[in-house]
Formats: C-alpha cells, sequence, structure tokens
C-alpha cells in the first residue's frame, strides 16, 4: 500500500483536485462546453483515486485494531471476521495496484475495440460474435457504457467484423492487452460431420481521440462512400444509403459505420475511428523509428496471445503470461478481470 501511495503521489493528487475544483467553480466554465466536459470528467476521476486510496489506508488501519481485538480476547469470531476482511482488503490492493501500472501516454483514456474474423471461414465469423460479447458482456458488469459504432454480418453466422467504444476512465490501459490474435479450438457446430476445427479472430484496440491530439485531416485526403445498411435493423436502417464508408487516401485505412440511422450521424462516427487509427499510425510510425534506432525489431508479443479451448478438453490460456483457467464459457461471459490483470503486470515487465 506504501508503494501505491508513493506511485500515485497523493500530495500532488490533492493539489491538482484543488486546482481543478477552481477551475470547476468558474462562473464561465460552460461557455466551452467541451472543455468543461474535460474539467469535469478529470476532477471526478481525481477524487475517485484519492477518495479509494484513502478508503482503503483507512481499512488496512481497522485490520490492523481487528486482529489485535481478536487476538486480545482470544475470539474465533472475531479473527474469522478480520482473516476475511484481510482476503478482501489484499484483493482491492492488488485491483489498486494495477491501476497504478497504466502509466502509459493514453492509459487513461476510453477504449475504441475492433474485432474481426481471421482464418476459420462459418467458425471463425462465429468466435469474433463471440470475443465481441464477451468485452461487452464485461463493460456491463463493470457499469461501463458501450456503444456498437458498425457491425458486418456474416453471410451464414456470426460477424466479420466490429467496432465499439467502451466509454470509462483507463479502459485503453486496461483493453489494450487484449489486441492480439485469439484462437478457440472446438468442434464446430458448423460441420455436419462434428469434425474438431480451428479458428482464429484478431483484437485491436485503441485510445479514443481527445481534443488535444490535433489529429487533423483535410477534406481532399478522404473519399466518402455511402451505402445501404446492412444485417438486422429497425425501420428505415436498411432502406436508405445511411452507411458512411471513409478512405483516407494517403495511408489506406478504411473505415465504416452504418450503425446510425442518418447519414450525419454515421460520417460523425466513422470520423472518430478514422482519428483514433490515424493516431494509432503515427504512434505505429514512431515506435518502428525508435525500434531501427535499438536494433532490436520491436516486439511481437501483440500477435497470437490466448487460446480457447473446448475440444478435447476445456481451457482458456493466455500464452504470453501463462495463465490459466478450466472454465472457458466463464471467460466468453466476461470473467476476463484476472487475464486483464496478468497481462498488465506481464507488459509493465516486459518494458523494464
Amino acid at each position: 500500500m506504501e508503494s501505491i501511495e508513493a506511485v500515485l503521489d497523493l500530495d500532488q493528487l490533492r493539489a491538482d483536485v484543488a486546482a481543478l475544483e477552481e477551475q470547476a467553480a468558474a462562473p464561465s466554465l460552460w461557455d466551452d462546453p467541451e472543455n468543461a466536459q474535460q474539467v469535469t470528467s478529470k476532477l471526478a476521476l481525481l477524487q475517485g483515486q484519492v477518495r479509494k486510496t484513502d478508503e482503503l489506508r483507512g481499512r488496512i488501519d481497522d485490520l490492523e485494531v481487528l486482529f489485535e481485538l481478536a487476538e486480545a480476547e482470544d475470539d474465533a469470531d472475531t479473527r474469522r471476521e478480520a482473516e476475511a476482511e484481510l482476503a478482501a482488503v489484499q484483493k482491492a490492493v492488488d485491483e489498486l495496484e494495477v491501476r497504478t501500472l497504466l502509466s502509459g501516454e493514453y492509459d487513461g483514456r476510453e477504449a475504441m475495440v475492433s474485432v474481426r474474423a481471421e482464418a476459420g471461414g462459418v467458425d471463425a465469423a462465429d468466435f469474433a460474435e463471440q470475443l465481441q460479447r464477451m468485452y461487452l458482456r464485461w463493460a456491463e458488469r463493470k457499469g461501463y457504457p458501450t456503444e456498437v459504432l458498425d457491425t458486418s454480418y456474416a453471410e451464414e453466422a456470426g460477424i466479420k467484423s466490429t467496432t465499439f467504444t467502451v466509454k470509462a476512465p483507463y479502459a485503453y490501459g486496461t483493453l489494450s492487452v487484449e489486441q492480439g490474435t485469439h484462437r478457440m479450438v472446438r468442434i464446430s457446430p458448423f460441420d455436419n460431420q462434428g469434425r474438431r476445427q480451428t479458428s482464429f479472430a484478431g483484437v485491436e484496440v485503441l485510445p479514443v481521440v481527445e481534443q488535444t491530439d490535433h489529429i487533423e485531416i483535410p477534406e481532399n485526403e478522404i473519399r466518402v462512400d455511402v451505402f445501404r445498411s446492412s444485417g438486422p435493423g429497425g425501420q428505415s436502417v436498411n432502406t436508405t444509403d445511411s452507411a458512411v464508408r471513409l478512405t483516407h487516401l494517403p495511408t489506406g485505412i478504411v473505415v465504416s459505420c452504418q450503425n446510425e440511422k442518418s447519414q450525419i450521424q454515421n460520417r460523425a462516427a466513422a470520423m472518430r475511428v478514422l482519428q483514433a487509427r490515424l493516431l494509432a499510425h503515427q504512434r505505429a510510425e514512431e515506435q518502428a523509428k525508435m525500434d531501427a534506432l535499438k536494433g532490436d525489431g520491436g516486439n511481437s508479443w501483440g500477435n497470437q496471445m490466448r487460446s480457447y479451448v473446448l475440444q478435447p478438453y476445456q481451457m482458456v490460456k493466455d500464452l504470453r503470461t501463462e495463465h490459466e483457467v478450466g472454465n472457458p464459457q466463464g471467460v466468453l461471459d466476461g470473467d476476463i478481470d484476472d487475464f486483464l490483470e496478468a497481462g498488465i503486470r506481464w507488459r509493465k515487465q516486459q518494458e523494464k
């Protein structure tokens, strides 16, 4: 806990909170709504960090008293209560420690997650849809709002690709360890001979672009195509050319959005995705230059990173951290916190 408090620098945190509270109290704050939103969001985040840390420190101090009381009274019930609280506090400290490891430039941001079917035909499309559900269920369990921006449905079952945002502080830092190729091995429900199939799906995680990023895209560098939305939808969604595809001509990056009813809304959402991809492209170029200078060729941890085996045995294993569980259904239902924590710790170790 002392290590966490040192990393967080509580004195500086409290000073930052005081400065933001002063800004939030200014009568002119809402003259600039976007800046006001940033100030109030950051204030709420930092206040939450200070409150959580103070509460945890208080629980640790109370715990010491509780153990002393159990010892003095030789009370088995009090000792059991103290041991249960010790386990709960240990878990809370571990979670807070993982949060302090998220210190990258963009780690505090919301996340934009893309899942795409890769090798494996209809099984891969079905697997991609299961991964989308896994992340959305994880966010739902945490109480994090999500927004699906685009889904391209496969012909027989599942999806070709999807893009959605997770709107929570540190969503990017947390989910970025999920980036890479995921593999599933199972008896295919789409094979009438009941054979075991291996399928692959790719996950990409980007930080949501903010005003301060200065990702400007000249109009003459974008080609805009409109088309009719596909897949399930409400009235009028599939009957008008409301879907939008943007192509960034200098890089060849293509994004699309078709989940909103109006072309204007879809274009705005597609532009947010394009900006996030261009930010990632810019970072990748900078990283490539750094890797060339270091002469290490970069790292490839983001390639094949996790296996989901349903047959002939049941296991989900992270190929980087060696973390594994024997309950694939629980994982696919959104129980991925242990994998995220192991991934964050592993990544921090790799950076040293």
